[in-house]
Order: C-alpha cells, then sequence, then structure tokens
C-alpha cells in the first residue's frame, strides 16, 4: 500500500494549519523513488515523482491520499479546507486519474470523573459504522469539509438516533449543539508499476494555509527566522503571516533514497519568506520571489514548515 499522508500540525495563532504531504512507501521493497519535484506557494502545492519499478514484474499497488480528519465544530478560524477537496488532482504517466472517495467519521468516549463526563485526553474511535446506521450518509458526513454549517443537521440525526453505541460518545445532556465529532477524507486509486520501468505521478491541491495578525517571537524557531529577518521585522514592522507545513519525512520510506530531490518556494513579491532546512544542499535565491533546494541520494529527516510574512 501506498499512502500520500496528511497529519495534523498545529498553529499558534488565530488560524490552525494542517500539514500536507507526500507518497509514503509502505510494503514493497521493489520501488524507488527516483526523483521528487515538489513546488510550494500559498495558493498551490505542486509535486512530480518518478518512481522506478526494480523488478521484472508488473506490481499494481492501492494508493491513499487521507486528509486530516476536521471538526465538525471549531471555536476560532481555521484554515480553507474546502480549497483542498475542490482542487485535488492526481495524474498517472500524464494521464488524469479518478480517485475514490472515501468518508470516515470519528467521535471522542465520554468519560465520568467527579460527577461530570467530558471527552479530555480520550483516544478518538472510528465511528463510520454507527452513523451509516443512523442513516447518515456518506455526503452528510463530509460536511466538515464542504459545508460545515449543515453539520448540525447531522447532529440532530445522531440525537435522535437509537443505536444504543452512541452512548459511549454522547449524553443525555448533550443538545445537537454540544455533539462533537470529525470527519476524514480519503481519496484512492490502483496504479500500476511497469516492470524495470519508471513511472510519473503527479499531483496538485491548495495547500490548507494559517497563521495570524502576529508572528510571535516564541515561533521564530519553527521557521528559523534568521537574525537579518528579526532586525528587518523589528525596524519596518513585519508581523502578520500565513503558514503551512508539508511532510517530508514519508520520503525516507523507500526502497532506496531519493536520488534527485528538488525544493521550490515561491512567496508573493510584498512579502518575506523564512523556513527551516536541514539538509546538505544549499538554499538558494534563483528569483526575486523564488527560493530553490536540490539534493541527490536524499533521506528526508524533518518535515517542513514555512512562514510568509506580509506587512
Amino acid at each position: 500500500m501506498l499512502l500520500l499522508c496528511i497529519t495534523t500540525a498545529d498553529a499558534n495563532d488565530s488560524a490552525g494549519y494542517i500539514a500536507t504531504g507526500g507518497v509514503e512507501y509502505i510494503k514493497n521493497n521493489n520501488i524507488s523513488m527516483h526523483s521528487e519535484d515538489l513546488y510550494i506557494s500559498k495558493d498551490k502545492i505542486r509535486v512530480h515523482y518518478q518512481f522506478k519499478n526494480l523488478s521484472n514484474k508488473d506490481i499494481t499497488e492501492t494508493i491513499l491520499f487521507p486528509l486530516s480528519a476536521a471538526p465538525s465544530q471549531i471555536d476560532s478560524d481555521f484554515a480553507d479546507i474546502y480549497g483542498l477537496v475542490d482542487t485535488f488532482k492526481v495524474w498517472s504517466n500524464n494521464q488524469q486519474v479518478t480517485p475514490q472517495v472515501h468518508v470516515r467519521t470519528f467521535m471522542y468516549p465520554l468519560v465520568k470523573k467527579n460527577n461530570w463526563q467530558n471527552r479530555d485526553n480520550r483516544p478518538k474511535v472510528d465511528t463510520t459504522a454507527i452513523f451509516k446506521a443512523c442513516a447518515i450518509s456518506d455526503k452528510e458526513m463530509m460536511t466538515p469539509w464542504v459545508k460545515r454549517e449543515q453539520a448540525y443537521d447531522v447532529n440532530q440525526k445522531l440525537k435522535n438516533c437509537h443505536d444504543t453505541r452512541l452512548d459511549k460518545f454522547i449524553s443525555d445532556d448533550d443538545d445537537y449543539h454540544d455533539i462533537y465529532w470529525e470527519s476524514q477524507i480519503i481519496y484512492s486509486w490502483q496504479q500500476t508499476f511497469k516492470a524495470n520501468s519508471m513511472t510519473q505521478i503527479t499531483h496538485t491541491y491548495q495547500p490548507l494555509v494559517g497563521g495570524g495578525v502576529y508572528l510571535d517571537e516564541s515561533q521564530y524557531p519553527e521557521f528559523c527566522v534568521d537574525n537579518a529577518l528579526q532586525r528587518s521585522i523589528k525596524k519596518n514592522g513585519w508581523r502578520s503571516y500565513s503558514a503551512l507545513s508539508y511532510i517530508l519525512t514519508t520520503g525516507a520510506n523507500w526502497a532506496k533514497p531519493i536520488t534527485n530531490f528538488k525544493l521550490t518556494v515561491e512567496r508573493d513579491p510584498d512579502e518575506l519568506v523564512s523556513f527551516c532546512w536541514k539538509g546538505k544542499g544549499d538554499v538558494k535565491k534563483v528569483s526575486p520571489t523564488t527560493f530553490e533546494i536540490k539534493e541527490t541520494n536524499f533521506v528526508p529527516t524533518h518535515d517542513f514548515d514555512v512562514a510568509f510574512i506580509s506587512r
């Protein structure tokens, strides 16, 4: 199985952002990542891969692109999660692929403590089967991703459902405003890697960008804000920022190191950009707004967080 992984990343300000990831190898030692060309901006993530089947037989695997679980209700601003769902596209050897869409839901068990029930510090449970037993469709389960305001309609169905398994997650005192659940969308498709051949896979999507009105000094290490940039921020009043996170470490799980790796980061003309890089390659400014890193035989050991800082 191959995974295009996404996990949740925390934000320190008014808006959350979610880390997006790349292809993660799971089982097959006969497939290597020959090259990865990764482009990152606030508006688009584009990744071109070349995979090499090292064997003399065709190999067919299932590729998954799981999104993080989106909450049915939130207390603050959050990244534009709708954009990712609408813009995710994938091509195999220059032919566009239409992936299947799967939806799962999760809830947190109630814990009774000192005569109060709460859901703190409890692992979430997959409740997809319960939702379906309560006649909640896949489309309705996707509402946190596409129409968050309609999640209350789903909550009302849960409140009226007589499935006793819900007793672990919903108390008698909860009304439909209090019910909390999460929705995960997973894209999947079948991919054949021809024997002794290269296979090209490209995927693009609008990244999940968060940020806030004030880049706090406590966040400087997260984005490797150097002394020169700190002085510019202090002198010229650069403070509001956008941020996104990309999971690079999944690229370390293939049969061999990535033979050729290139990362391109592009900012807007009226922004500064700051990020950490722990590889051997140098960060080069190849245009007034574009930065580039190249690596050979690359084994990523860290993920990538970038801040776009504006006035």
